[in-house]
């Protein structure tokens, strides 16, 4: 009981970084048509905006410290970070220690400035183009921004500490009445589930229950029929974009401390979003996050030490086979509407 309950959790965090890619990713197929291979790029440079806006709160500048002394009694230079100035020492060593979160506040504005430049540059000419002409383009892009990323950040990973607060585990064997340190899980890890949580019910309560959500979900249905009613629908996608690209760089934000970001996380992440978002069903919210959670939970289980001594590398093929019988059995997914991807 205590290694499924270990491999669920283990699940819900691989679904949850799967499912918030995918809905940025359905976002975009299902108002604009566009299969976007450059949305786990925007994964990848939100995660780098966490290490950007971490660098920049310790910028630094050098003084004399009388009080420390060298070995010949000289006064040392040291670095004070240009916060300590402006907020105090301990003020200022709290918001450094917080500058993952704090980060978003960074990069919400960033990756929605992305998403406008991305799409009214590149990709509102192709709107009309076929998948393939998509997806050359897209993945083209996503190949620039990764090499750009490379240029400036370096090809080694960048360790992005959490809060210190969430440093340890919670012992879940303890609260479920199993001995102490059965299952034990890390406190970023909950904190990163939740957080996908909220992402998602904010993008679902903002579609369903906001006016500007209610004309995108009708363009989504029948985009012609709304442009003849006098909404510039377009300029609403434009903004979805931007949104869907906000999300997709939160998720990398809340990311980084769980795998310290490098320049080739997005692709390692795009592939199999794009099988979540085909299993889900091409254009159905509702079914790229029950997709991601679904697989994230299927592939740790494939994972585990019995399931791969049965079945060796089972677990770096069960998302694909999942993906082959589902597109065998109900080509347009587990929620897909009827029609899409069937003929």
């Amino acid at each position: 009981m205590d290694a499924i309950i270990l491999q669920i959790l283990n699940g819900l965090d691989k679904g949850s970084a799967y499912a918030l890619i995918a809905l940025g990713l359905t976002l975009i197929f299902g108002t604009l048509g566009v299969v976007n291979f450059a949305h786990g790029a925007l994964f990848m440079i939100g995660a780098f905006c966490a290490v950007t806006f971490s660098k920049m709160l310790s910028f630094s500048h050098t003084i004399i410290d009388e009080t420390q002394k060298d070995f010949l009694g000289n006064p040392l230079k040291v670095e004070v970070p240009y916060i300590h100035d402006i907020f105090g020492v301990a003020t200022g060593d709290a918001i450094i220690d917080w500058a993952v979160p704090l980060s978003i506040l960074f990069t919400i504005p960033v990756m929605i400035a992305i998403g406008f430049i991305m799409e009214r540059g590149l990709i509102k000419h192709f709107y009309k183009r076929p998948h393939a002409d998509q997806i050359l383009v897209t993945f083209g892009l996503a190949i620039v921004l990764q090499e750009v990323i490379k240029y400036f950040y370096g090809a080694n990973p960048i360790p992005t500490p959490a809060p210190a607060v969430f440093a340890g585990s919670f012992d879940f064997g303890a609260m479920m009445g199993f001995d102490a340190n059965t299952i034990i899980y890390p406190y970023w890890r909950l904190v990163y589930f939740a957080f996908s949580a909220v992402i998602i019910g904010a993008v679902f309560a903002f579609l369903q229950f906001t006016t500007f959500g209610m004309v995108v979900r009708a363009g989504m249905a029948d985009r012609e029929t709304v442009g003849l009613l006098g909404i510039n629908i377009d300029k609403r996608f434009t903004i979805m974009f931007g949104i869907a690209a906000a999300v997709a760089g939160l998720a990398g934000v809340m990311y980084a401390p769980i795998n310290s970001p490098n320049y080739h996380m997005g692709m390692d992440f795009l592939v199999l979003s794009f099988v979540v978002v085909v299993v889900g069903g091409m254009g159905s919210l509702p079914g790229a996050v029950l997709a991601g959670f679904l697989l994230g939970i299927l592939e740790s289980f494939a994972s585990m030490a019995a399931v791969l001594e049965f079945i060796p590398g089972i677990n770096q093929i069960i998302i694909y086979l999942v993906a082959i019988i589902i597109l065998l059995t109900r080509p347009r997914g587990l929620m897909g509407r009827k029609g899409v991807m069937e003929e």
